[in-house]
């Protein structure tokens, strides 16, 4: 396993992480408690050291299996969670991709760090996120001094935010590197989706702030697994996205087979090495389900870089929206670096 700064935090993570929404929540399909504490104590041994929760993750349930878990272990790990929704006035099921009521005041802040540090059975978060923040919580001067006192607390080591898919906060993730000192920024970045990403890379780089990479897989798309036939389970929040998402993502993939063919690695390997190309980018951190994946996603750390050769044919790829013509990708593939 290979370990990247975490911006200037002054935290060390492992470039492959554990993105723990899986274990606590059955929107990846149903997991059960023994199982997902022995994939947590298997990514441990695999040299896995940077675990990322949420306390909204089946309502406290990820971390508090996060916490069993890494029992005994605390100083082997960087663990970062978020906050931001309040589930603790709305709780019960929730069905599809609905989103709860969102609570950036001080007060509210500081009662859901008490909370996820009592289920993660430690004193103190590495890395504490606004989840999903809109771009008004991201210029709430009172949530950002109530992070600086938790910080000065010793609560939290630093904060950072976790910005996500198609709404506001994601889209104003540029402002939010320039104007708040953050130590992180979390972002949705692979090989089917690039943007808005990209634009965020340079600013990071001068700010010093680390990014964090989820769904590098495209929410399984790059893991190699899917066909035209297949199907999720109703509880799978896959199964809310139109067939067409599952069909043009298989057809781009075909197009990505160069990265693999002849090579003793898989799609889902190249998948995390491409998102690791970026220098800003500290830890990918995929989606687990079970121990066979677990150990080929951690290999992916002893797989080598991308070369400039084959970043600059998916850059090719992407550009043309993955249907370049066979002689215009045939040139793309023997081009040198650009």
């Amino acid at each position: 396993m290979r370990y990247r700064p975490l911006g200037t935090s002054g935290l060390q993570v492992s470039e492959i992480g554990f993105g723990c929404w899986t274990i606590g929540t059955t929107w990846w399909g149903e997991r059960d408690e023994a199982t997902a504490l022995r994939l947590l104590h298997r990514a441990l041994d695999l040299g896995i050291t940077f675990f990322d929760t949420g306390d909204t993750y089946g309502n406290g349930e990820s971390e508090r299996i996060v916490g069993k878990a890494l029992a005994g272990r605390r100083s082997q790990v960087v663990l970062a969670t978020k906050f931001g929704y309040d589930f603790y006035t709305y709780s019960g099921p929730r069905t599809g991709q609905r989103e709860l009521p969102q609570d950036w005041s001080p007060v509210f802040v500081r009662k859901a760090l008490e909370q996820s540090l009592r289920r993660l059975q430690t004193d103190y978060v590495d890395l504490y996120q606004l989840h999903n923040p809109r771009l008004d919580a991201l210029r709430r001067d009172d949530t950002f001094a109530e992070l600086e006192r938790l910080r000065d607390e010793g609560k939290i080591r630093a904060y950072g935010a976790a910005l996500g898919p198609a709404i506001q906060g994601t889209e104003h993730g540029d402002q939010a590197l320039r104007e708040r000192p953050m130590a992180a920024m979390q972002i949705i970045y692979n090989l089917l989706e690039q943007d808005p990403a990209r634009r965020f890379f340079p600013i990071a780089r001068e700010k010093g702030v680390g990014l964090l990479v989820r769904v590098p897989h495209s929410s399984g798309l790059l893991e190699g697994k899917y066909t035209p036939e297949t199907t999720f389970p109703p509880n799978d929040h896959r199964s809310h996205r139109p067939r067409e998402w599952l069909l043009d993502g298989l057809q781009k993939l075909e197009r990505l087979r160069f990265l693999t063919e002849g090579q003793s690695r898989t799609i889902g390997q190249v998948a995390l090495r491409f998102v690791l190309a970026e220098p800003s980018v500290a830890s990918a951190l995929p989606n687990i389900y079970d121990e066979e994946q677990l150990v080929e996603f951690a290999g992916a750390s002893d797989t080598p870089d991308l070369t400039a050769e084959e970043l600059a044919h998916i850059a090719d790829l992407y550009a043309h929206n993955f249907y370049l013509d066979a002689g215009a990708e045939a040139g793309a593939a023997t081009a040198g670096p650009r």
